[in-house]
């Protein structure tokens, strides 16, 4: 795993082999986040990454100067990896919680600038995940949503959808919480 940019760029993380996570491409979180540099100023940013997996996406974040990030993950070892990483480059502001993400949803103690969510794949509720969001009241007004997803999902329906980006075999549905 490789941090591409910002304060920690070029760092790499070898994944140890009892992880179970996909974690995203390198090219597909370069395109990722080439277009989030033109959309946000990471500075002001409040981040919650579910379904963390190695973290990449949230260190990502991090790295590139946002003010807090959360990371929800379910598995202990991947926690314990992220914990790991977290330790070495001596990070702050990145907050860890190991538990399950619909029900962290469900309860969730504040909102948002940005949420990335990297469910796996063949999750039966991950066509649910933009709903379940904004009807918590995730996002703050302006905030976005990223959900990536295999091309068997589509979400051009939802009300919340502005487009869907494709890199190779992944795909990143963007979803925005509207101003009043």
């Amino acid at each position: 795993m490789r941090i591409i940019r910002g304060t920690y760029k070029g760092r790499r993380f070898e994944i140890p082999h009892a992880l179970k996570a996909r974690p995203t491409t390198d090219f597909a979180k370069e395109a990722l986040f080439n277009i989030l540099d033109n959309r946000l100023n990471y500075e002001e940013l409040s981040v919650l990454d579910l379904f963390s997996g190695t973290g990449s996406i949230g260190l990502e974040f991090v790295s590139r100067g946002a003010r807090t990030v959360y990371c929800i993950e379910q598995y202990a070892v991947h926690t314990r990896f992220i914990r790991s990483v977290v330790e070495k480059l001596g990070i702050q502001n990145l907050r860890l919680i190991q538990g399950d993400v619909y029900q962290y949803i469900h309860r969730h103690p504040q909102v948002f600038d940005v949420i990335f969510a990297d469910a796996p794949y063949n999750d039966p509720r991950l066509m649910e995940l933009p709903d379940l969001i904004f009807e918590a009241g995730l996002l703050k007004p302006g905030g976005l949503l990223v959900v990536e997803h295999s091309k068997l999902q589509h979400f051009d329906m939802h009300p919340h959808w502005e487009e869907t980006r494709v890199y190779g075999s992944v795909r990143f549905s963007f979803f925005s919480q509207k101003t009043p």
